[in-house]
């Protein structure tokens, strides 16, 4: 991101030495390109459910306003206007702060929105008609006599001495 924000500062740099009055159309233009770039970004990392997204887009914005203000300052003095080192100071803080909130606002809605979208389930190798459908369990009807009862007498049945022994 802060290659991106770079490119496009210095971009709209080098176009306001030919048209220094008419940009506002396209300053509008690239500020919502690189807003729907962080928020596609985020989304699809929600969507991915990648661990620590919201706390790697944190430390992204930071990264990304201070390495396209220091790219800026680079790229205006080889490619626009040879800017020295004194506008190193102002990229590095307006400039940073503006850049690291046009990444983080767009990426932390594209997290919330990337995170309500269902991801789309791997296609399993047999197709739903082939697998058969679970049944539910058969229930077992109760017998009419109770355990340990005999079948014959319906009393409980007693060892071979006559005598029912006791449970301990």
């Amino acid at each position: 991101m802060a290659v991106l924000h770079g490119i496009a500062d210095t971009a709209l740099a080098k176009a306001a030495v030919y048209h220094p009055t008419g940009l506002l159309t396209v300053r509008i233009v690239v500020i919502a390109l690189l807003v729907g770039a962080a928020a596609l970004w985020g989304a699809l990392d929600a969507w991915l459910r990648r661990e620590d997204a919201g706390r790697t887009w944190l430390l992204a914005s930071l990264v990304a306003g201070w390495g396209s203000g220091v790219l800026y300052v680079i790229g205006r003095g080889i490619l626009v206007d040879q800017a020295g080192t004194a506008e190193l100071r102002p990229a590095l803080t307006g400039g940073a702060a503006f850049t690291a909130l046009l990444v983080l606002i767009p990426a932390g809605l594209g997290l919330l929105v990337g995170a309500r979208l269902n991801k789309s389930q791997p296609e399993e190798a047999e197709p739903e008609e082939e697998r058969p459908s679970p049944t539910p369990r058969r229930r077992r009807t109760p017998s009419p006599t109770p355990r340990g009862a005999s079948s014959v007498s319906g009393r409980a049945a007693r060892p071979a001495g006559g005598r029912a022994t006791r449970r301990r």
